[in-house]
Parts: C-alpha cells; sequence; structure tokens
C-alpha cells in the first residue's frame, strides 16, 4: 500500500521539532526560510521571513505552508531544495505581476476554464465567495479558472459578468468530467479490504468526487448502485473510493479512514481527514477525530505514527444499510455451505 508511506523524517524523529512546521527539525526549518529568502533575492524582492508566511516592503505577504509541505514530501531530499522554492516563488511573482485573466481574457475562454474546486475550511475565508456550496461540515465547493501556472478561485465579483451561476456551475461540471484520468491503483489489503485511488498532478482530481459516477465508471466500467460509495479525499492531488455492493464495505471503511488520515497530514493542498458516504451527490461523514483515544490508529505501519487515532462514526441510515447487507449475506445462497453448518457441513 504504497499510498500510505509518508516521506523520510530528516534529522530524526530527536531532534528539536520546527514550531510552525512540524515535519521540520528546527535547523531544516531554518533551512527552507533561508532558500525562501534568496529565491525572492534572486528575484530583486527583499522580503521579511516570518514563521509561516514572508512579507516584502509593499505589504504583499506571500504564505509558506503549501511550499513547505511540497519540499518536505519530496524524495530527493534537502539537495532539491533550492530548485524547488526557485521554481515556485518565479510562478508566484509572475502570477501577481501578470495582468489579470479576467481582464484579458474572452468571456467564452473564461467559461472553457472553468473547474469546481473542493475545499476545506483551514485556509479558506467564505468572505466573497457567497455562492460557494457548502458540501459537508468543513467542505466547501468553489468555481476555479483554471491558468497554465496559477488557479484562482473566483469570488462573487468575479463571477458575476461571466452568467448565471447554475449555468457557470454546470459548465465546471462539464469540464471537470472531461479531465482524463492520469493514474489509478487498486489497493487491496487483508480482511478482503479494496478500494480504488485515483492520482494525479491535477488541481482537481479530488473534486471529482463531485462527478463521482463519471470517474467510477471510467475506472471500473460499472455503474453506482443506489447505496453509493465510500469517499476519501484527503489532498488535491487524490480520491479514493470503495463501491458499496456488500459488507466488504467495512474492511474498506477501516482501512480508508486510515488512508484519509494519513494522506493528509502534512500534505500540500490539504483536503479533509475523514471518510464520507457518497450517495446521490450528498456527503455524510462517517469518520472523526478520536479525542478519548479508543480508536485505532491511522496509519499503516510504514512510519505514520504521528496521525491522529480516527473512529467510524455513523448515523441511523448508514446503520439501516450496514443491517440491510449483512442480512442479505447472510441470506445468500451456499453460504451455509462456508460455515460450517449448512448440509456440507464436516466433509
Amino acid at each position: 500500500m504504497g499510498f500510505f508511506r509518508r516521506g523520510p523524517k530528516r534529522d530524526g524523529r530527536d531532534a528539536p521539532r520546527d514550531p510552525e512546521f512540524s515535519y521540520f527539525s528546527v535547523d531544516e526549518g531554518a533551512r527552507f526560510r533561508s532558500h525562501v529568502r534568496e529565491a525572492f533575492a534572486e528575484q530583486g524582492l527583499e522580503v521579511t521571513v516570518y514563521a509561516d508566511v514572508v512579507s516584502d516592503s509593499a505589504g504583499r505577504q506571500f504564505g509558506l505552508a503549501n511550499l513547505a509541505a511540497v519540499v518536505h514530501n519530496d524524495d530527493r531530499g534537502p539537495r532539491a531544495w533550492p530548485e524547488l522554492v526557485r521554481k515556485h516563488v518565479g510562478m508566484v511573482l509572475r502570477t501577481m505581476e501578470a495582468p489579470s485573466a479576467l481582464d484579458t481574457l474572452p468571456t467564452e475562454q473564461i467559461r472553457a476554464q472553468l473547474y469546481p474546486r473542493v475545499l476545506g475550511a483551514e485556509g479558506f475565508d467564505p468572505a466573497g465567495f457567497t455562492y460557494a456550496r457548502s458540501l459537508a461540515p468543513g467542505l466547501w465547493e468553489v468555481i476555479a479558472l483554471d491558468l497554465p501556472e496559477s488557479v484562482m478561485m473566483l469570488t462573487d465579483e468575479a463571477l458575476a459578468p461571466l452568467g448565471d451561476l447554475r449555468y457557470l456551475r454546470e459548465q465546471a461540471l462539464y469540464n471537470l468530467r472531461g479531465l482524463p484520468i492520469e493514474g489509478h491503483e487498486t489497493v487491496k489489503g487483508e480482511d478482503g479490504v479494496r478500494f480504488e485511488v485515483v492520482v494525479g498532478d491535477s488541481f482537481y482530481t479530488a473534486s471529482r468526487v463531485l462527478a463521482l459516477e463519471s470517474v467510477v465508471r471510467e475506472v471500473t466500467g460499472e455503474t453506482l448502485p443506489p447505496e453509493g460509495a465510500l469517499v476519501a479525499f484527503p489532498f488535491r492531488h487524490q480520491l479514493a473510493f470503495h463501491v458499496i455492493r456488500d459488507v466488504s464495505l467495512i474492511p474498506a471503511l477501516n482501512a480508508l479512514a486510515g488512508f484519509a488520515a494519513s494522506g493528509f497530514a502534512d500534505t500540500p493542498g490539504a483536503i479533509s481527514p475523514y471518510v464520507y458516504w457518497w450517495r446521490d451527490g450528498t456527503l455524510t461523514q462517517l469518520s472523526d477525530r478520536d479525542d478519548d483515544g479508543d480508536g485505532a490508529d491511522a496509519g499503516d505501519g510504514a512510519g505514520t505514527g504521528e496521525v491522529e487515532r480516527m473512529r467510524i462514526v455513523v448515523g441511523r441510515e448508514f446503520q439501516e444499510l450496514l443491517e440491510r447487507l449483512f442480512a442479505e449475506d447472510l441470506g445468500r445462497p451456499g453460504d451455509d455451505d462456508e460455515r460450517g453448518d449448512g448440509p456440507g457441513a464436516g466433509r
């Protein structure tokens, strides 16, 4: 299950940790921020570097959380940090200094580059996005404009000249369905665990949960049943799902809880550490943080011990679904033989 593995913890876990980015040691954090300062200086911009942000003389601020996670998760280690930081800073400055695409692109071209984007509540300020749809507690859907070097989340003001909101969302979903599946792997484990993982460099890979029917059809060749699916989208480049057909959803649910929490930790573009029940386009949260310490660790034993413990929490409707599936499983022809209490017992 390679999808569970985190990057190596450099400098050892006993080294003092960076107070802002705990996956760095204090020394690594200082080295990272030094690279950031140098990269801005190479662009002719002197900045003041704080724990999680840098600021220039004009008062512009540039957050460091995503970049810190990117360099931390790069398998090449600290030797690649200068190049990664330099490319990121150059891209950010080019984007900020270029004319707004909303002012330079034709309306039809803008509409052709719209995509819905699923965001976690952390780091998202809904002010200016009154149209944003709440998908579940802590989850939002907004419309974004995809550009060659950046993604622009569109505010109410930016969307207004482009047309009716319902039409724009339908256009964005149409564009989302047209994206290719960049990568896919079937994860299998003990106790019948099985789920599918779609991955990609696209910023909208996780957001494809909004068009799950088309994803399932393309990946598995099958259609979603009325029972729906279990889904997890820990960060923007990953979407996992298990189609609900029988009681195999139980081991899949437990495995996905660990998968989601592990993928969410220390990851650029983090969205949610939880598993959800997708049914008719509605998301219901099924896992939560285990504040009492009664749940299971959300790792797989591959160095993910820092990940929070999670617990499964189901409501009445999901409990009724479980009971029905178990009843169907008990009544399935041939099951008596397998349990050793039917006509073929003892052979």
